[in-house]
Protein backbone atom coordinates (compact mmCIF):
# COMPACT_ATOMS: atom_id res chain seq x y z
CA UNK A 1 0.00 0.00 0.00
CA UNK A 2 3.01 2.58 1.17
CA UNK A 3 4.78 1.46 -2.16
CA UNK A 4 1.47 2.16 -4.31
CA UNK A 5 1.18 5.47 -2.95
CA UNK A 6 2.60 8.79 -3.96
CA UNK A 7 4.17 10.80 -1.41
CA UNK A 8 2.05 12.56 0.90
CA UNK A 9 -0.80 10.01 0.14
CA UNK A 10 -2.94 9.28 3.11
CA UNK A 11 -3.35 6.15 4.66
CA UNK A 12 -6.79 4.68 6.12
CA UNK A 13 -7.20 4.95 9.48
CA UNK A 14 -6.33 2.23 12.22
CA UNK A 15 -9.83 0.38 12.47
CA UNK A 16 -10.18 0.25 8.51
CA UNK A 17 -7.03 -1.36 8.34
CA UNK A 18 -7.67 -3.60 11.20
CA UNK A 19 -10.96 -4.65 9.28
CA UNK A 20 -9.36 -4.90 5.80
CA UNK A 21 -6.73 -7.11 6.24
CA UNK A 22 -8.26 -9.03 9.76
CA UNK A 23 -5.66 -8.17 12.25
CA UNK A 24 -5.87 -6.94 15.59
CA UNK A 25 -5.46 -2.94 16.26
CA UNK A 26 -2.27 -3.58 18.21
CA UNK A 27 -0.48 -5.31 15.27
CA UNK A 28 -2.06 -2.57 13.19
CA UNK A 29 -0.32 0.78 15.18
CA UNK A 30 2.86 -1.79 15.86
CA UNK A 31 3.37 -2.12 11.66
CA UNK A 32 2.25 1.98 11.45
CA UNK A 33 5.53 2.22 13.69
CA UNK A 34 8.15 0.25 12.12
CA UNK A 35 6.91 2.44 8.84
CA UNK A 36 7.33 5.20 10.81
CA UNK A 37 11.03 3.95 12.36
CA UNK A 38 11.65 3.50 8.80
CA UNK A 39 10.90 6.68 7.13
CA UNK A 40 8.44 5.38 4.54
CA UNK A 41 5.23 7.13 6.75
CA UNK A 42 4.79 9.90 8.67
CA UNK A 43 2.24 11.00 11.26
CA UNK A 44 0.67 14.21 11.92
CA UNK A 45 -1.06 14.95 14.95
CA UNK A 46 -4.70 14.88 14.79
CA UNK A 47 -5.12 14.48 11.12
CA UNK A 48 -3.50 10.61 10.55
CA UNK A 49 -0.80 9.00 9.12
CA UNK A 50 0.93 9.69 5.36
CA UNK A 51 3.43 8.31 2.82
CA UNK A 52 6.62 10.06 3.48
CA UNK A 53 8.79 11.52 0.73
CA UNK A 54 10.93 9.24 -0.61
CA UNK A 55 14.71 10.48 -0.91
CA UNK A 56 16.21 9.84 -4.52
CA UNK A 57 18.36 6.59 -4.52
CA UNK A 58 22.02 7.41 -4.66
CA UNK A 59 24.97 4.96 -5.76
CA UNK A 60 25.96 4.96 -2.18
CA UNK A 61 22.65 4.47 -0.22
CA UNK A 62 22.51 1.65 1.81
CA UNK A 63 21.16 -1.71 0.64
CA UNK A 64 20.31 -3.44 3.80
CA UNK A 65 18.50 -6.32 1.79
CA UNK A 66 21.46 -8.61 3.24
CA UNK A 67 20.59 -8.76 6.75
CA UNK A 68 17.26 -11.17 5.83
CA UNK A 69 19.49 -13.75 4.68
CA UNK A 70 21.90 -13.25 7.84
CA UNK A 71 19.45 -13.44 10.58
CA UNK A 72 17.53 -16.21 9.27
CA UNK A 73 13.95 -16.65 10.80
CA UNK A 74 12.73 -14.79 13.84
CA UNK A 75 12.05 -16.59 17.23
CA UNK A 76 8.69 -18.08 18.29
CA UNK A 77 6.40 -15.95 20.16
CA UNK A 78 8.55 -12.39 19.34
CA UNK A 79 5.05 -11.05 17.42
CA UNK A 80 3.07 -12.16 20.24
CA UNK A 81 5.10 -10.63 22.74
CA UNK A 82 5.39 -7.21 20.73
CA UNK A 83 1.34 -7.55 20.63
CA UNK A 84 1.06 -7.96 24.42
CA UNK A 85 3.23 -5.20 25.22
CA UNK A 86 1.98 -2.68 22.58
CA UNK A 87 -0.45 0.71 23.33
CA UNK A 88 -3.91 0.57 22.05
CA UNK A 89 -4.75 3.04 19.32
CA UNK A 90 -6.34 5.92 20.29
CA UNK A 91 -10.23 6.14 21.30
CA UNK A 92 -9.59 2.00 21.90
CA UNK A 93 -10.62 0.59 25.58
CA UNK A 94 -8.02 -1.84 26.26
CA UNK A 95 -8.68 -4.98 28.44
CA UNK A 96 -5.18 -6.61 26.96
CA UNK A 97 -2.94 -4.51 29.33
CA UNK A 98 -0.90 -6.52 32.01
CA UNK A 99 -0.13 -3.79 34.15
CA UNK A 100 -1.83 -0.96 36.77
CA UNK A 101 -3.72 1.72 35.55
CA UNK A 102 -2.22 5.07 36.27
CA UNK A 103 -4.56 5.57 39.03
CA UNK A 104 -3.76 2.84 40.80
CA UNK A 105 0.16 2.98 40.57
CA UNK A 106 1.73 4.77 43.60
CA UNK A 107 3.51 7.31 41.32
CA UNK A 108 3.61 10.05 44.10
CA UNK A 109 5.62 7.93 46.79
CA UNK A 110 7.52 6.01 44.34
CA UNK A 111 8.90 9.71 42.43
CA UNK A 112 9.58 10.85 46.10
CA UNK A 113 11.42 8.01 47.09
CA UNK A 114 13.46 7.82 43.63
CA UNK A 115 14.02 11.62 44.45
CA UNK A 116 15.94 11.08 47.76
CA UNK A 117 17.91 8.31 46.45
CA UNK A 118 18.86 10.24 43.85
CA UNK A 119 20.75 13.14 45.90
CA UNK A 120 22.86 10.69 47.90
CA UNK A 121 25.57 10.22 46.07
CA UNK A 122 26.51 6.22 47.17
CA UNK A 123 23.71 5.39 45.20
CA UNK A 124 25.35 6.26 42.13
CA UNK A 125 28.50 4.08 43.34
CA UNK A 126 28.37 0.76 42.18
CA UNK A 127 27.27 -1.77 44.26
CA UNK A 128 27.33 -5.82 44.90
CA UNK A 129 26.72 -7.11 41.91
CA UNK A 130 23.79 -9.42 43.19
CA UNK A 131 22.06 -6.06 44.68
CA UNK A 132 21.48 -4.54 47.95
CA UNK A 133 21.85 -6.51 50.71
CA UNK A 134 18.41 -4.91 52.72
CA UNK A 135 16.75 -5.26 49.47
CA UNK A 136 17.67 -9.06 48.86
CA UNK A 137 17.00 -9.85 52.56
CA UNK A 138 13.02 -8.07 52.68
CA UNK A 139 12.95 -10.46 49.08
CA UNK A 140 14.05 -13.81 51.37
CA UNK A 141 11.84 -12.65 53.92
CA UNK A 142 8.71 -12.51 51.21
CA UNK A 143 9.39 -15.59 49.99
CA UNK A 144 8.28 -17.33 53.58
CA UNK A 145 11.91 -17.84 54.84
CA UNK A 146 13.40 -20.86 53.29
CA UNK A 147 15.87 -18.57 51.42
CA UNK A 148 18.61 -15.92 53.39
CA UNK A 149 19.68 -12.67 51.71
CA UNK A 150 22.90 -14.46 50.11
CA UNK A 151 20.39 -16.46 48.08
CA UNK A 152 18.47 -13.60 46.35
CA UNK A 153 20.39 -11.74 43.25
CA UNK A 154 18.40 -8.63 42.12
CA UNK A 155 17.02 -8.02 38.42
CA UNK A 156 16.02 -5.24 36.44
CA UNK A 157 12.45 -7.12 36.32
CA UNK A 158 10.53 -10.36 36.25
CA UNK A 159 11.29 -10.96 32.43
CA UNK A 160 15.00 -10.67 32.66
CA UNK A 161 15.11 -12.80 35.21
CA UNK A 162 13.22 -15.54 34.05
CA UNK A 163 14.83 -15.82 31.11
CA UNK A 164 18.22 -15.64 32.91
CA UNK A 165 16.77 -18.91 35.11
CA UNK A 166 15.92 -21.19 32.16
CA UNK A 167 19.31 -20.43 30.58
CA UNK A 168 21.21 -20.87 34.00
CA UNK A 169 19.17 -24.20 34.77
CA UNK A 170 19.32 -25.78 31.16
CA UNK A 171 21.24 -26.20 28.07
CA UNK A 172 19.51 -25.89 24.86
CA UNK A 173 17.79 -28.59 23.72
CA UNK A 174 16.82 -29.31 27.25
CA UNK A 175 12.79 -29.90 27.80
CA UNK A 176 11.07 -27.44 30.22
CA UNK A 177 7.29 -28.13 31.15
CA UNK A 178 5.00 -25.40 31.72
CA UNK A 179 0.96 -25.03 33.18
CA UNK A 180 -1.29 -24.89 30.11
CA UNK A 181 -2.06 -22.28 29.86
CA UNK A 182 0.53 -20.57 31.13
CA UNK A 183 1.92 -17.25 30.88
CA UNK A 184 3.38 -16.20 27.32
CA UNK A 185 6.32 -14.41 28.37
CA UNK A 186 7.16 -17.61 29.46
CA UNK A 187 6.92 -19.34 26.52
CA UNK A 188 8.77 -16.72 24.51
CA UNK A 189 12.19 -16.45 26.79
CA UNK A 190 12.07 -20.80 26.53
CA UNK A 191 12.02 -21.15 23.09
CA UNK A 192 14.76 -17.91 22.55
CA UNK A 193 16.41 -19.88 25.03
CA UNK A 194 16.46 -23.25 22.60
CA UNK A 195 14.43 -25.46 24.88
CA UNK A 196 11.90 -28.03 24.36
CA UNK A 197 8.47 -26.57 25.59
CA UNK A 198 5.84 -29.42 27.08
CA UNK A 199 3.06 -28.48 28.30
CA UNK A 200 1.03 -29.83 31.39
CA UNK A 201 -3.08 -29.47 31.92
CA UNK A 202 -3.91 -27.64 34.43
CA UNK A 203 -7.37 -26.44 35.62
CA UNK A 204 -9.38 -24.46 38.31
CA UNK A 205 -7.22 -25.94 40.70
CA UNK A 206 -3.86 -25.38 39.15
CA UNK A 207 -1.49 -27.98 37.62
CA UNK A 208 -2.92 -31.22 38.08
CA UNK A 209 -0.20 -33.68 40.06
CA UNK A 210 -1.05 -36.93 37.95
CA UNK A 211 -0.44 -35.03 34.51
CA UNK A 212 2.37 -33.55 35.98
CA UNK A 213 3.94 -36.87 36.83
CA UNK A 214 3.35 -38.10 33.49
CA UNK A 215 5.27 -35.20 31.72
CA UNK A 216 7.93 -36.04 33.87
CA UNK A 217 8.58 -39.87 33.73
CA UNK A 218 7.86 -39.13 29.72
CA UNK A 219 9.94 -36.70 28.81
CA UNK A 220 12.91 -36.84 31.78
CA UNK A 221 12.45 -33.24 32.21
CA UNK A 222 14.68 -31.64 34.92
CA UNK A 223 12.95 -28.08 35.32
CA UNK A 224 8.85 -27.14 35.79
CA UNK A 225 7.69 -23.81 35.57
CA UNK A 226 4.70 -22.55 37.09
CA UNK A 227 2.69 -19.64 38.66
CA UNK A 228 1.07 -21.41 42.02
CA UNK A 229 -0.73 -18.11 42.58
CA UNK A 230 -3.17 -16.50 40.43
CA UNK A 231 -1.51 -17.89 37.35
CA UNK A 232 -1.33 -15.93 34.48
CA UNK A 233 -3.79 -16.17 31.92
CA UNK A 234 -6.05 -18.52 34.16
CA UNK A 235 -6.38 -16.92 37.39
CA UNK A 236 -6.03 -20.48 38.79
CA UNK A 237 -4.44 -20.72 42.34
CA UNK A 238 -2.70 -24.51 43.19
CA UNK A 239 -5.21 -26.10 46.05
CA UNK A 240 -3.94 -26.66 49.05
CA UNK A 241 -4.59 -30.36 48.36
CA UNK A 242 -2.65 -30.73 45.23
CA UNK A 243 0.73 -28.63 46.94
CA UNK A 244 2.29 -31.47 48.21
CA UNK A 245 1.90 -33.86 45.59
CA UNK A 246 3.41 -31.36 43.27
CA UNK A 247 6.22 -30.92 45.54
CA UNK A 248 6.76 -34.34 46.10
CA UNK A 249 6.67 -35.36 42.25
CA UNK A 250 9.51 -32.32 42.07
CA UNK A 251 11.82 -33.88 44.49
CA UNK A 252 11.63 -37.45 43.09
CA UNK A 253 12.27 -36.51 39.49
CA UNK A 254 15.10 -34.51 40.75
CA UNK A 255 13.66 -31.63 39.35
CA UNK A 256 14.23 -27.65 39.85
CA UNK A 257 10.67 -25.73 40.07
CA UNK A 258 10.41 -22.25 39.06
CA UNK A 259 7.83 -20.39 41.26
CA UNK A 260 6.97 -17.39 39.56
CA UNK A 261 4.83 -15.40 42.56
CA UNK A 262 4.40 -12.36 40.05
CA UNK A 263 0.92 -12.00 42.03
CA UNK A 264 2.03 -12.26 45.50
CA UNK A 265 0.51 -8.73 46.03
CA UNK A 266 -2.33 -9.21 43.88
CA UNK A 267 -4.50 -11.16 46.09
CA UNK A 268 -7.71 -9.55 45.75
CA UNK A 269 -10.35 -12.24 48.39
CA UNK A 270 -8.79 -13.88 51.50
CA UNK A 271 -5.41 -14.82 52.51
CA UNK A 272 -2.97 -15.61 49.85
CA UNK A 273 -0.93 -18.93 50.48
CA UNK A 274 2.54 -19.33 51.60
CA UNK A 275 4.89 -19.57 48.69
CA UNK A 276 5.95 -23.14 48.13
CA UNK A 277 9.14 -21.75 48.49
CA UNK A 278 8.38 -21.62 52.28
CA UNK A 279 8.32 -25.08 52.90
CA UNK A 280 11.31 -26.75 50.62
CA UNK A 281 14.32 -27.80 52.54
CA UNK A 282 16.22 -29.32 49.81
CA UNK A 283 16.49 -26.38 47.39
CA UNK A 284 14.27 -27.49 44.03
CA UNK A 285 12.40 -24.34 44.07
CA UNK A 286 13.59 -21.38 42.44
CA UNK A 287 11.80 -18.10 43.99
CA UNK A 288 11.05 -15.54 41.39
CA UNK A 289 9.41 -12.25 42.56
CA UNK A 290 8.48 -9.10 40.41
CA UNK A 291 7.44 -5.65 42.52
CA UNK A 292 5.85 -4.25 38.81
CA UNK A 293 3.05 -5.86 38.25
CA UNK A 294 1.54 -4.55 41.92
CA UNK A 295 3.26 -1.11 41.77
CA UNK A 296 4.29 0.69 38.16
CA UNK A 297 5.24 -0.64 35.10
CA UNK A 298 8.54 1.40 35.17
CA UNK A 299 9.75 -0.22 38.82
CA UNK A 300 11.46 -2.75 36.67
CA UNK A 301 12.69 -4.02 40.03
CA UNK A 302 12.34 -8.26 40.86
CA UNK A 303 14.83 -10.95 42.35
CA UNK A 304 14.75 -14.46 41.91
CA UNK A 305 16.91 -17.00 44.20
CA UNK A 306 17.86 -20.41 44.58
CA UNK A 307 19.70 -22.33 47.11
CA UNK A 308 23.52 -24.35 46.47
CA UNK A 309 24.84 -24.63 43.26
CA UNK A 310 21.46 -23.39 41.66
CA UNK A 311 22.52 -19.75 43.33
CA UNK A 312 25.53 -19.54 42.34
CA UNK A 313 24.49 -20.34 38.56
CA UNK A 314 21.80 -17.72 38.64
CA UNK A 315 24.01 -15.24 40.07
CA UNK A 316 26.79 -15.91 37.37
CA UNK A 317 23.82 -15.31 34.74
CA UNK A 318 23.02 -12.69 35.81
CA UNK A 319 26.43 -11.12 35.95
CA UNK A 320 26.91 -11.85 32.23
CA UNK A 321 23.46 -10.21 31.47
CA UNK A 322 23.84 -7.07 32.62
CA UNK A 323 26.29 -6.45 35.50
CA UNK A 324 23.89 -4.66 38.38
CA UNK A 325 20.70 -3.01 38.61
CA UNK A 326 20.83 0.80 38.91
CA UNK A 327 21.68 2.06 42.06
CA UNK A 328 19.20 4.70 42.67
CA UNK A 329 16.67 2.40 41.43
CA UNK A 330 17.33 -0.46 43.99
CA UNK A 331 17.41 2.39 46.60
CA UNK A 332 14.28 3.57 46.13
CA UNK A 333 12.54 0.65 46.07
CA UNK A 334 14.25 -0.40 48.90
CA UNK A 335 13.08 2.68 51.06
CA UNK A 336 9.53 2.46 49.48
CA UNK A 337 8.39 -1.27 50.18
CA UNK A 338 10.13 -0.73 53.75
CA UNK A 339 7.60 1.97 54.08
CA UNK A 340 3.68 2.91 55.43
CA UNK A 341 3.35 3.80 51.77
CA UNK A 342 3.81 0.57 50.70
CA UNK A 343 1.30 -1.07 53.04
CA UNK A 344 -1.12 1.54 52.51
CA UNK A 345 -0.62 1.03 48.31
CA UNK A 346 -1.45 -3.04 48.89
CA UNK A 347 -4.37 -2.37 51.07
CA UNK A 348 -6.31 0.09 48.30
CA UNK A 349 -4.77 -1.97 46.18
CA UNK A 350 -6.68 -4.92 47.19
CA UNK A 351 -10.17 -2.38 46.91
CA UNK A 352 -9.37 -1.42 43.91
CA UNK A 353 -8.88 -3.93 42.23
CA UNK A 354 -12.11 -6.21 43.74
CA UNK A 355 -14.07 -3.46 42.41
CA UNK A 356 -12.68 -3.12 38.60
CA UNK A 357 -13.59 -6.97 38.39
CA UNK A 358 -17.03 -6.54 40.03
CA UNK A 359 -17.48 -4.06 37.69
CA UNK A 360 -16.34 -6.43 34.60
CA UNK A 361 -18.42 -9.36 36.14
CA UNK A 362 -21.43 -7.42 36.00
CA UNK A 363 -20.88 -6.21 32.33
CA UNK A 364 -20.28 -9.25 31.20
CA UNK A 365 -23.67 -10.41 33.11
CA UNK A 366 -25.18 -7.75 31.26
CA UNK A 367 -24.42 -8.35 27.56
CA UNK A 368 -22.02 -11.44 27.67
CA UNK A 369 -23.61 -13.88 29.85
CA UNK A 370 -21.90 -16.97 28.33
CA UNK A 371 -18.45 -15.45 28.91
CA UNK A 372 -19.17 -15.41 32.70
CA UNK A 373 -16.26 -17.75 34.26
CA UNK A 374 -17.69 -20.63 35.96
CA UNK A 375 -15.12 -19.88 38.79
CA UNK A 376 -14.11 -16.08 39.67
CA UNK A 377 -10.27 -15.80 40.32
CA UNK A 378 -9.40 -14.68 43.56
CA UNK A 379 -6.49 -12.46 42.93
CA UNK A 380 -4.66 -11.37 39.35
CA UNK A 381 -5.58 -8.75 37.12
CA UNK A 382 -7.47 -11.01 34.77
CA UNK A 383 -10.58 -12.75 33.82
CA UNK A 384 -9.86 -16.34 31.40
CA UNK A 385 -13.33 -16.34 29.52
CA UNK A 386 -14.14 -19.43 27.79
CA UNK A 387 -16.03 -18.63 24.20
CA UNK A 388 -19.11 -20.85 23.10
CA UNK A 389 -18.26 -23.37 20.49
CA UNK A 390 -18.05 -22.51 16.72
CA UNK A 391 -16.10 -18.87 17.83
CA UNK A 392 -12.83 -18.32 16.98
CA UNK A 393 -10.22 -16.48 19.27
CA UNK A 394 -8.74 -14.43 16.76
CA UNK A 395 -11.44 -13.64 14.49
CA UNK A 396 -13.06 -12.27 17.95
CA UNK A 397 -10.19 -10.19 18.81
CA UNK A 398 -10.42 -8.44 14.90
CA UNK A 399 -14.20 -7.89 15.09
CA UNK A 400 -13.28 -6.48 18.70
CA UNK A 401 -10.51 -4.00 17.14
CA UNK A 402 -13.10 -2.70 14.69
CA UNK A 403 -15.58 -1.96 17.65
CA UNK A 404 -12.69 -0.11 19.38
CA UNK A 405 -12.48 -2.22 22.35
CA UNK A 406 -8.75 -4.30 22.74
CA UNK A 407 -8.59 -7.91 23.81
CA UNK A 408 -6.34 -10.65 23.63
CA UNK A 409 -6.75 -14.24 22.46
CA UNK A 410 -5.63 -17.61 23.88
CA UNK A 411 -4.36 -19.24 21.55
CA UNK A 412 -0.75 -17.94 22.20
CA UNK A 413 -1.00 -18.86 26.10
CA UNK A 414 -0.79 -22.17 25.18
CA UNK A 415 2.68 -24.07 24.31
CA UNK A 416 0.38 -26.76 22.04
CA UNK A 417 -2.78 -26.95 20.39
CA UNK A 418 -5.13 -25.11 23.17
CA UNK A 419 -8.44 -27.03 25.13
CA UNK A 420 -10.38 -24.40 23.29
CA UNK A 421 -10.84 -21.02 22.08
CA UNK A 422 -10.60 -18.10 25.07
CA UNK A 423 -10.41 -14.52 25.72
CA UNK A 424 -7.85 -12.95 28.38
CA UNK A 425 -9.95 -9.58 29.80
CA UNK A 426 -8.01 -7.74 32.00
CA UNK A 427 -9.67 -5.51 34.83
CA UNK A 428 -6.97 -3.75 36.23
CA UNK A 429 -6.01 -1.49 33.19
CA UNK A 430 -9.41 1.13 33.77
CA UNK A 431 -11.27 2.68 35.73
CA UNK A 432 -14.83 0.45 36.72
CA UNK A 433 -17.15 2.81 34.82
CA UNK A 434 -15.46 2.10 31.65
CA UNK A 435 -16.26 -1.66 32.21
CA UNK A 436 -19.33 -1.29 30.72
CA UNK A 437 -18.93 0.14 27.52
CA UNK A 438 -15.78 -1.94 26.84
CA UNK A 439 -18.23 -4.87 27.06
CA UNK A 440 -20.84 -3.42 25.24
CA UNK A 441 -18.35 -2.47 21.98
CA UNK A 442 -17.00 -6.95 22.74
CA UNK A 443 -21.05 -7.77 22.49
CA UNK A 444 -21.24 -5.60 19.40
CA UNK A 445 -18.43 -7.61 18.36
CA UNK A 446 -20.29 -11.00 18.51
Amino acid sequence: MVAASPPGGQLPSVRVLTARHQASPVTVAGAIRQLVAEGLVETRSGRGTFVAARPERTAGAADLSWQTVALGPARSGEHEMQALLALPPNGAISLSSGYLDADLQPSAALGAALARAARKPATWQRGPAEGREDLRAWFAREAGGGLRADDMVICPGGQAALSSALRALTSAGDTVLVESPTYLGALAAARAAGLRVVPVPADDDGVRPDQLAAAFARTGARLFYCQPLHANPSGATLAATRRAAVMETVRANGAFLIEDDYARDLTVDGTAPPPLAAGDPDGHVVYLRSLTKPAAPGLRVAAIGARGPAGARLRAARLLDDFFVAGPLQAATCEFVSSPAWTRHRRALRVALRDRREALLTALSRHLPDLVPSRIPRGGMHLWVRLPDGLDDTAVTTAAATEGVVVFPGRPWFAAEPAGAFLRLTYAAGPPGQMDEAVRRLARAF
